[in-house]
């Protein structure tokens, strides 16, 4: 039974404000490099066994096809509640292993515990980021890049809290996981929910999206800041937590917008009036199971010249309907919906696919050994500092990322896996500069990045008569070979780019995607 509340009494502008806490508890698996050195200490580990305990990070965190596919038959509070009880159990037994309250850990539990813990990062994002989506069809671009953002400021929240509040003991950060992601998804999980979508961009909408981005880019400032503040100064624990509180203040500024919408209805109601109740909320499974992230448009109609080839066969099937010999089934072409069964045949799936391995896969290999890297090269007793950076810049390119891309394929049809170049391109110019060691290039390398690691580490530790290696040449062989990576990356980036160009020019020929007035979902 699909039950719709009564309109604007729930605007899709909460659902948002609700996704920016849960992306930033799917952020977590960024935690890596601040409680890393002390699963290498307590446990005894080599760079190269930690190194695969990041693989197990990376793999539980990117692993999204089982909650892609749940997405579109259970609601979001359904998702996140799987999350919460992977993160749970997952971080419940690394807290146990670092805490030293079980003395002794078989690594494949590690191993296996690190993939289910950092495997609801999946689940999470994946619900606020689907529903939200659904909820504003038109502006898709903007709101992955502002909640893509926020998860990548997660980092930096989640070290601001390590640092003023955890007193930086891993142990503690483990236990803040194990509870603290509990909370915050259960606390959302009624906000984040399916609404029925406008048909039309609104002027309003824009300003809205520029507030959050405003928002969100002031956190960002902020973080890096206060983080860069805490490691240079003594601060008493009273400053250390007026930072914080402030800091819970500026995450919570995207609801500013639906509370606007309360105190002042007018506006939104004279809306509703014209273009339909924009704001009616679902409450039911039915709507996730309807509603495609990409819905047909009336920009379909542009692609006829591209379905040329296709004529013979489709009046023939035509003919056989209208005898009723068979029903409609056709496989979808470029610019339409495809099921997984039907994308994972396809060429430009798996270009698209490898691009991602190879430009993500190199940059959490560093991400992951950033602890080890800042002690190598510059001698440095934490990665929070590093950490906050990535973190800080890795916001800027995800907010860019989303407004950039959605500006040039309204105007210029440019297709947004041209941005994946440039980010490509990007990468290998920070793996040089850190394999050249240069003085200085540390945080600027790090600022650009926003396994075979670990066993190069060992060798060189090796060559130097101890456990730990220290110098540029720790890594400057990883260094290369990553950037190697990302070279190729960038080339198949631009395939791809080539591949689908014609697709995005017909879709987009209006200047914009539009949807119909009526979906029929």
């Amino acid at each position: 039974m699909v039950v719709t509340l009564k309109a604007g009494s729930r605007p899709p502008w909460v659902g948002l404000g609700a996704a920016v806490w849960v992306q930033i508890a799917a952020g977590n698996g960024y935690t890596f490099p601040l409680y890393s050195s002390a699963l290498k200490s307590v446990l005894g580990l080599s760079q190269e066994q930690l190194t695969m305990l990041g693989v197990a990070n990376d793999f539980g965190e990117n692993v999204g096809i089982i909650p892609g596919i749940a997405c579109n038959k259970f609601p979001p509070w359904a998702i996140l509640l799987v999350a919460v009880c992977l993160s749970f159990l997952g971080y419940g037994v690394l807290w146990l292993a670092v805490s030293e309250t079980v003395h002794y850990m078989p690594y494949w539990v590690l191993f296996l515990a690190l993939c289910v813990a950092t495997h609801s990062s999946a689940w999470l994002g994946t619900a606020v980021l689907v529903t939200n989506m659904r909820n504003f069809p038109v502006s898709r671009g903007t709101v992955a890049g502002i909640l893509k953002g926020y998860v990548g400021l997660s980092a930096a929240v989640l070290t601001e809290v390590y640092t003023m509040v955890l007193d930086g003991s891993a142990s503690k950060l483990l236990l803040f996981l194990v509870l603290g992601i509990p909370v915050i998804c259960l606390a959302m999980m009624y906000f984040v929910r399916a609404c029925t979508p406008a048909s039309e961009e609104d002027s309003s909408e824009h300003v809205h999206f520029l507030f959050i981005q405003a928002a969100s880019l002031l956190l960002a400032v902020y973080l890096l800041t206060t983080t860069i503040l805490a490691d240079t100064l003594s601060l008493s624990a009273y400053i250390r937590y007026i930072f914080v509180a402030i800091m819970v203040v500026l995450l919570m500024l995207p609801l500013a917008i639906p509370l606007k919408m309360t105190l002042f209805p007018a506006n939104r109601r004279k809306k509703d009036q014209s273009t339909g109740s924009s704001g009616n909320l679902i409450a039911g499974e039915d709507s996730n199971k309807a509603d495609p992230l990409l819905t047909p448009s009336s920009s379909a109609a542009y692609l006829g010249s591209f379905m040329e080839t296709d004529d013979a066969s489709d009046v023939d099937t035509l003919l056989a309907m209208g005898e009723g010999a068979v029903k409609e089934k056709r496989r979808p072409r470029r610019g339409e919906d495809f099921k997984f069964r039907e994308a994972v045949i396809k060429a430009d799936f798996w270009l698209l696919w490898i691009v991602y391995f190879l430009g993500v896969g190199s940059g959490v290999t560093v991400l992951n050994n950033l602890a080890q890297i800042g002690v190598s090269l510059l001698g440095l007793n934490d990665a929070t500092v590093l950490l906050s950076l990535f973190s800080f810049c890795n916001f800027l390119g995800r907010l860019g990322g989303g407004a950039v891309s959605e500006y040039f394929v309204r105007s210029k049809a440019i297709p947004r896996t041209a941005w994946m170049t440039v980010a490509q391109i990007l990468m290998v110019i920070t793996f040089l500069l850190y394999a050249s060691a240069l003085n200085g290039t540390l945080y600027a390398a790090t600022a650009l990045l926003g396994l075979l690691a670990g066993q190069v580490y060992d060798s060189e530790a090796a060559k130097q008569g101890g456990s730990s290696c220290a110098g540029p040449d720790c890594y400057r062989l990883t260094f290369l070979v990553l950037a190697g990576a990302c070279g190729l990356g960038a080339l198949l980036s631009i395939i791809l780019t080539i591949r689908i160009r014609p697709v995005y020019q017909m879709l987009y020929a209006g200047g914009s995607f539009r949807l119909p007035q009526s979906s029929g979902h």
